[in-house]
């Protein structure tokens, strides 16, 4: 900017213009780079992601070498560069873990350890309902993965699945009597 008084419009490109973006694993290509570069920025809100995200990709980023005391708790359990809450605290308040202000909070998607396991556990749950169940649940996921503006989350999921799932077998058997509960206590009582 030039330094005449009230000049804020410039009338010339910059002098320096950079040819190459930035690449900072161009000539560090270390295990501490490698491991900065992988991390997952999570439990902040977006400002916070975004000048994390920042400091990440133009190697300004230094992660904690000891942990930090957290400010709700008081013990040393952050453990994360920049932040100031650690997660448990930061989720059960629902505030930003790096600024402490109560804005919407960006939760990282699971690892790929965590979705393996995630996608056992749905077989296994798959596996306990009865057919006819089943298929409505694939259905349900189907017609939801249609949907795109909808994102299915993991509580939605497991609640269609505790609602479909067999809690004893004797519904089962009202079913297959074609009884209701009421007509079967009726059916019960005249034998």
């Amino acid at each position: 900017m030039s330094t005449q008084k009230g000049n804020s419009s410039r009338s010339r490109p910059q002098k320096h213009q950079n040819r190459h973006a930035f690449k900072n694993t161009l000539h560090d290509t270390s295990h501490k780079t490698k491991s900065i570069v992988s991390t997952q920025v999570s439990n902040v809100c977006q400002r916070c992601k975004e000048i994390i995200e920042w400091k990440i990709k133009y190697k300004k980023y230094k992660p904690l070498t000891q942990a930090k005391k957290c400010v709700k708790c008081e013990l040393k359990t952050v453990k994360r560069a920049y932040h100031i809450m650690c997660d448990p605290c930061g989720a059960k308040l629902g505030v930003c873990a790096k600024c402490g202000q109560d804005k919407e909070v960006v939760v990282a998607p699971p690892s790929e350890k965590e979705q393996i396991q995630l996608d056992e556990e749905m077989k296994v749950l798959l596996k306990s309902l009865p057919e006819r169940k089943r298929r409505t649940f694939i259905r349900y996921m189907n017609k939801s993965g249609e949907e795109k503006e909808e994102k299915l989350q993991k509580e939605d999921i497991l609640n269609k699945l505790n609602a479909l799932k067999v809690d004893d077998g004797d519904d089962d058997l009202d079913d297959f009597m074609g009884l209701s509960d009421d007509e079967g206590d009726e059916h019960n009582s005249e034998s």
